[in-house]
């Protein structure tokens, strides 16, 4: 039976975990993205980006409660969900132009085929870390760290909207459906945004539950 201490270096290597991941799935999506002409798979890949900002105010979050347990959000992590909430604002008005100007010019992408590997990818490694992180924070009785492991079921869900998309795309070529993915991708990125300023303007941990 693990300790606290060991615990709390299990849920900051996730943290850490998810940061890294997110870096390397925002810049394989955003490129192989960009040159599919897949606007999903790009926005994808700029959501995993902004996920790297708030993974940072989580790791410094596991920091905090494991010296403190009682401990208010600070000053750091109410800044890092500020910004995080305004690159999603940036990244949803961006998607939701271009989808609009893609449907309107009728432009496709040339395949979907990357974007059904890195959702299904996505998918399996996301849940794990769902799972593991629930798993942590029940035995450490950590409402913040169990908060983390629900918000972070809206990575799943993004990720089964490109692999839909993507798929669909794939096998049926079915014009416009790489934009409506894009569209449902850009829903979860807004409730991410009004989540992120939600929670730095107040001391709760996530309204994503």
């Amino acid at each position: 039976m693990m300790d606290a201490k060991k615990l709390y270096k299990v849920a900051f290597g996730l943290a850490l975990f998810t940061i890294i991941y997110n870096i390397v799935e925002g810049g394989i999506s955003t490129y192989l993205g960009f040159e599919d002409e897949s606007l999903a798979l790009f926005g994808f890949g700029s959501d995993s980006f902004i996920e790297v900002i708030s993974g940072l105010g989580i790791a410094h979050m596991v920091l905090r409660i494991q010296r403190n347990p009682n401990s208010k959000r600070d000053d750091f992590e109410r800044l890092a969900l500020k910004i995080t909430g305004f690159a999603f604002y940036i990244l949803v008005f961006g998607l939701v132009v271009t989808s609009i100007y893609n449907i309107w010019t009728g432009h496709k992408p040339i395949t979907t085929f990357w974007g059904v590997i890195i959702s299904i990818v996505s998918i399996l490694v996301m849940w794990g870390l769902v799972v593991w992180k629930r798993s942590v924070g029940s035995r450490l009785h950590s409402d913040p760290i169990l908060a983390d492991a629900n918000c972070t079921l809206v990575c799943v869900y993004m990720s089964i909207i490109l692999l839909v998309s993507s798929g669909i795309y794939e096998l049926f070529s079915i014009p416009y459906i790489d934009s409506i993915g894009t569209l449902g991708l850009s829903y979860f990125a807004f409730k991410e945004g009004r989540e992120c300023f939600e929670k730095a303007n107040s001391d709760k941990y996530c309204s994503c539950d």
